[in-house]
């Protein structure tokens, strides 16, 4: 019957949030009525370059808020990085974090945040639901649009000893409180802005077919697909375009309530797997693995994967057969990232032959995968890894 689909009980997760232009600089204003009297900023060097973390120390400032500024971020955090910034937290005395940047410093500043109230290593919180005391007041302001740490109830940290990256999955990593403004994506390159958007659409794929997906979810993805669809080439090509800037950043937040709160699938296990390994970018890798794994996936869920096809702009009358659904669907999804220029392979990131039992062993055991609409073999994963190299 109607809506059966959707009569499982499901909850969702969300931090306020205030979306536009200008709203970075409402930092210091939440800070205050947070009470914060002294705040750890955690940002990274290039945008402490560029003038972003700075915008922000200001806020805080005029507020009256005091500050202590934390860069040490790799575009990968690992975990020594969350350790060291737990111990400026503390030094500085500090009672509060702003994290300025994408998914690294925001995904760090979450991390600090846990380690500092519970007293315990950040490798202690892997997987769900094991953070007994949430963090300080904690403050989100993304400079990119894709990763959506902003709003989501994920935290991805590295183990360069293991060689993987773990998820610290709990509503206690969900931010007080995320600025979301679009102005401050401006300075992407092309590069990022292609990457990045298509971390943006994998997460909206990704928890419209997972098996813990909703009707609420659902909204949220399906409109982020067709947002990037409509403004992530415009992004690319006109870095300056607002409006393009503001869709990507529109995008990116529907696609972060979508899958904090549906989790997310194979693309993601596959994706952390690799950048545990190689330190490779998040977002590239997603890319890369997007169109395979849609199409290993396809047959567990085709009335969905129809509608995602359609969202993105793929021409598919109802009477298509299901093969030709399929491919059509794949084939959107290809052109759009041909579009923006991705056209990498596994092997030109340095993946090797040899390195895909240990991808597909390390990828099985990601806690995304749990979500994944259809359960796969190490063979079925290694074949997929083969397939994108």
């Amino acid at each position: 019957m109607p809506g059966e689909e959707h009569s499982e009980l499901r909850k969702f997760v969300a931090p306020e949030f205030v979306f536009g232009a200008g709203a970075a600089m409402l930092a210091g204003q939440y800070a205050a009525n947070l009470s914060a009297k002294k705040a750890l900023v955690v940002s990274g060097p290039t945008l402490e370059s560029i003038g972003w973390t700075g915008l922000i120390v200001d806020s805080l400032t005029r507020e009256g808020v005091d500050r202590a500024v934390f860069t040490g971020v790799s575009p990968n955090p690992r975990h020594e990085e969350v350790m060291t910034g737990a111990e400026v937290y503390r030094r500085e005395g500090c009672d509060a974090i702003v994290a300025v940047g994408g998914g690294s410093p925001m995904d760090c500043a979450k991390a600090i945040g846990i380690v500092c109230t519970n007293d315990r290593h950040v490798l202690e919180f892997e997987g769900v639901d094991n953070v007994d005391r949430p963090g300080p007041p904690l403050i989100c302001i993304p400079t990119t649009a894709g990763t959506a740490a902003d709003v989501s109830q994920f935290c991805i940290i590295s183990d360069p000893d293991r060689k993987v990256k773990i998820a610290i999955v709990s509503k206690t990593m969900v931010p007080d409180v995320a600025l979301i403004d679009p102005r401050l994506t401006v300075t992407m390159d092309e590069t990022l802005t292609a990457h990045t958007g298509l971390d943006a659409l994998t997460h909206a794929v990704e928890a419209f077919v997972s098996n813990a997906a909703s009707a609420i979810t659902d909204l949220n993805a399906l409109e982020s697909m067709r947002l990037i669809r409509t403004h992530l080439k415009g992004a690319v090509e006109r870095p300056d375009d607002m409006i393009a800037r503001t869709g990507m950043m529109l995008a990116s937040t529907y696609a972060g309530l979508a899958f904090s709160n549906a989790i997310l699938g194979a693309v993601h296990a596959m994706a952390h797997s690799m950048g545990g390994l190689l330190d490779l970018p998040h977002g590239l890798c997603n890319a890369i693995l997007l169109d395979r794994v849609i199409d290993y996936n396809f047959d567990s869920v085709p009335e969905k994967y129809r509608r995602m096809g359609i969202a993105l702009g793929a021409d598919i009358p109802p009477d298509v057969p299901s093969g030709e659904v399929r491919a059509r669907t794949v084939d959107v999804v290809r052109a759009l990232k041909r579009d923006v220029g991705v056209t990498d392979t596994l092997a030109e990131l340095g993946i090797k032959p040899d390195d895909l039992p240990l991808l597909a062993r390390n990828a099985l055991a990601d806690v995304c995968m749990l979500t994944n609409p259809k359960q796969p073999s190490a063979d079925d994963l290694i074949e997929i890894f083969r397939q994108s190299r």
